[in-house]
């Protein structure tokens, strides 16, 4: 199957002239990350709910997870919902990624709002992120209850912590009785 391979690629590039191999590589010879978009279509209801992972730069140190850091990347969040720029429902920080659950304002771009908020917390905390984001919109109760349980039980997966309960470095918006993850029943702020 290699070796078809190779003869159908030996074959393809006879046919292309050496120049424009040669100039193609020249110009760009690895494949660059696209940009992801981050709009919130038209059609999203306002308390669309987004599964957010923000990673720091280098992966695979300890940059958030401990006691300063943890407090000064907290204070942006609070500052930032009360100031109505988003609705975070539940952040979580890991020692190297934050996930979140928020809400967005239909007035205000999710990309302008994270990336204002990345800046913010670099600059108080010292950290550094990654360049982009990854998020995902979810689509009922039923998998906001799936990604809140994900989101907790993360620390524990990676054997940091026995217990999600324990883990000290999330900020909630909701109360959370025991494993009973509930969403809170108030709409966001921004109506």
């Amino acid at each position: 199957m290699y070796g078809r391979f190779l003869f159908w690629l030996h074959s393809l590039l006879q046919h292309v002239p050496a120049d424009k191999i040669k100039h193609r590589m020249m110009k760009d010879p690895f494949p660059r990350r696209k940009i992801l978009p981050h709009d919130r279509p038209d059609w999203t209801r306002e308390d669309s709910i987004y599964f957010i992972t923000v990673c720091c730069e280098p992966r695979g140190q300890n940059q958030l997870c401990n006691g300063n850091t943890a407090r000064k990347i907290f204070d942006t969040v609070e500052f930032r919902q009360e100031r109505g720029d988003w609705y975070v429902h539940l952040l979580l920080l890991m020692p190297d990624h934050v996930h979140g659950l928020i809400s967005f304002p239909s007035d205000r771009s999710m990309r302008k709002v994270v990336q204002d908020w990345k800046e913010s917390a670099a600059r108080r905390a010292g950290m550094k992120w990654q360049r982009d984001f990854f998020d995902h919109r979810l689509r009922n109760d039923e998998n906001y209850i799936e990604k809140a349980n994900y989101i907790r039980m993360n620390p524990v997966r990676k054997g940091l912590i026995g217990e999600s309960e324990n883990w000290p470095f999330i900020w909630q918006r909701t109360s959370i009785p025991g494993n009973d993850i509930r969403r809170d029943k108030a709409v966001p702020p921004y109506h």
